[in-house]
């Protein structure tokens, strides 16, 4: 072999990834260059060292390689226009497109939470096999509103904030198995039930919705959207469609785990109102209002910037570059 002949034939490709390497933002077409170039130059590495072993040469060639190497598998950086792509965009997006998973899953919820409330207030005796008379006295007297003012606002903001963020990770984490999230969902739906009913039936109904309506229509939408993503996870692997399993799943994944960390905000701004203003001396028409409107500004986030996100082809998922390669399939 010539190396003379091999080193003028192939430097201006060498060079070329050398830019590439060093180039900060690449489009699609420049990343396939890049791993284009990078597989010529182990090929001509391996040619050269097998051949012609040149120490010029083959250092040369080693740095050329392991520079495109590192640039073709760098870990994004975090940008804050990531951020704001994500907050305007890709959130609401993936809100918009799985809205009919997590609305029915709220219907479903509250109608069914209502009928059991409804059912146990109703059916007094009930409660006699949850709790003694006096737990329930200490329950409805002083328990239920006292919860709400016994710690610091920021100390617990920030626990109930966890605490949320855990169920809802808990129902997009098991949803790939459904019954779990729906295991969840009623464990939640039913304790609400309980002490709901308990409180009207002892007529402290009016206390009840006074305390847990200004958080809780944000914080039960959010477990809500979590329990749906969670349920379309769960059906991504059950019909497919024309993916395959695993491309189904790992797309609606990929979806799932971005929604999680957008509820994680979510559940912060809930967070905060039931730290700072659901035990606050506000009246209780203006604390439920603070609720309402925070409820009213997540639809609105999701059906005016969702809708337009989704509309411009926005679909929740990571970037295609960012996405494992996978093979051909057939079918």
């Amino acid at each position: 072999m010539d190396l003379d002949a091999l080193v003028g034939r192939r430097r201006g490709d060498w060079q070329r990834l050398a830019t590439l390497s060093r180039q900060r933002h690449l489009s699609g077409a420049e990343a396939d260059e890049l791993l284009d170039g990078y597989q010529r130059a182990a090929t001509d590495l391996s040619t050269v060292r097998s051949s012609a072993p040149d120490a010029q040469v083959v250092a040369h060639l080693s740095t050329l390689i392991a520079t495109a190497r590192a640039r073709a598998s760098r870990v994004p950086t975090f940008s804050w226009e990531g951020v704001g792509r994500f907050v305007a965009e890709d959130f609401p997006a993936a809100l918009y497109r799985l809205r009919w998973w997590w609305g029915i899953t709220a219907l479903a919820n509250v109608v069914v939470g209502l009928l059991l409330g409804w059912w146990l207030t109703a059916h007094p005796v009930v409660e006699n096999s949850l709790l003694t008379p006096e737990e329930v006295q200490l329950l409805v007297n002083v328990q239920f509103e006292s919860y709400y003012s016994e710690h610091a606002a920021s100390s617990f903001s920030t626990l109930v904030w966890v605490n949320n963020a855990w169920v809802a990770a808990r129902c997009i984490g098991m949803g790939v198995l459904g019954v779990p999230v729906v295991w969840l969902l009623w464990q939640n739906i039913a304790n609400v039930a309980v002490i709901g009913s308990l409180m009207h039936r002892h007529g402290r109904g009016e206390v009840f919705w006074g305390l847990i309506t200004p958080h809780g229509l944000l914080e039960l939408m959010a477990i809500f959207v979590a329990a749906g993503v969670g349920l379309r996870l769960f059906w991504a692997w059950v019909a497919p469609g024309p993916r395959t399993r695993l491309a189904s799943l790992a797309a609606e994944g990929r979806t799932a785990a971005g929604v999680s960390v957008g509820l994680v905000i979510v559940l912060l701004i809930s967070g905060v109102i039931e730290g700072f203003v659901t035990p606050s001396p506000l009246p209780t028409w203006a604390r439920v209002g603070i609720g309402v409107l925070a409820l009213l500004g997540f639809f609105v986030y999701v059906f005016t910037l969702g809708r337009r996100a989704a509309r411009a082809g926005v679909t929740g998922d990571v970037a295609e570059e960012l996405q494992a390669a996978s093979a051909p399939t057939v079918g």
